[in-house]
């Protein structure tokens, strides 16, 4: 079982990676759901970890529908990814109609090589999530797809998670998210089958 655990400062990486995650999805301002850090954030962050560093590229809050201007700045949230020496980034667009903005996920997905790439929650708006996973498995280079099922939780969306991995035909990692918690991680890998799990709390509270 791989844990991911969701930080926005390196005091919460270098504590979640003590306290046993695998990986690390580095972001800011996470109320908001998680938006791109600085690029100094990404730099310490990297240099002090051992584990992997995936970093975060949402130039805002709010849709995942994103303009000109918007990608150019998802592209130099990837350069300084590259530079900063993180494993990967996250991200997520789509159209106005709610489906998976494939054309521009594509170029960025390009650009974005050779970091690993996760898709992000921004698949949960959609009313369909296994539509997505069948649409996001024909992009080359797109590692995981990060979501809840449609669903507030993990909890809730399991039914949901269980088609998404049987869709990805074994091409794409479903990363589970929605409140997954060191308390009840076991449990959802179980009920659903997932190799990769993903939370604030999946190692414990990071905030003390």
């Amino acid at each position: 079982m791989i844990k991911e655990a969701c930080v926005e400062s390196l005091k919460e990486a270098l504590l979640a990676e003590e306290k046993g995650a695998n990986r690390i999805e580095l972001c800011a301002d996470l109320a908001n759901d998680g938006l791109t850090p600085t690029f100094g954030l990404m730099k310490r962050t990297v240099a002090a970890l051992k584990i992997p560093v995936m970093v975060m590229a949402r130039p805002r809050a709010g849709d995942f529908v994103y303009s000109d201007v918007e990608l150019v700045q998802m592209k130099v949230a990837i350069n300084y990814a590259k530079e900063a020496g993180a494993a990967g980034i996250v991200l997520g667009l789509l159209t106005k109609e709610n489906q998976i903005d494939v054309e521009h996920t594509k170029m960025l997905v390009e650009y974005a090589q050779p970091l690993e790439v996760t898709f992000h929650k921004a698949i949960d708006e959609m009313d369909d999530p296994v539509e997505g996973v069948r649409v996001l498995k024909t992009i080359p280079n797109i590692k995981r797809i990060l979501s809840s099922g449609g669903k507030a939780t993990a909890l809730e969306g399991q039914e949901v998670i269980r088609k998404m991995i049987a869709e990805t035909e074994g091409k794409i990692t479903i990363l589970v998210a929605g409140k997954v918690t060191n308390e009840n991680v076991n449990e959802i890998q179980q009920l659903t089958g997932t190799t990769e799990l993903h939370g604030r709390k999946i190692v414990g509270d990071l905030t003390l």
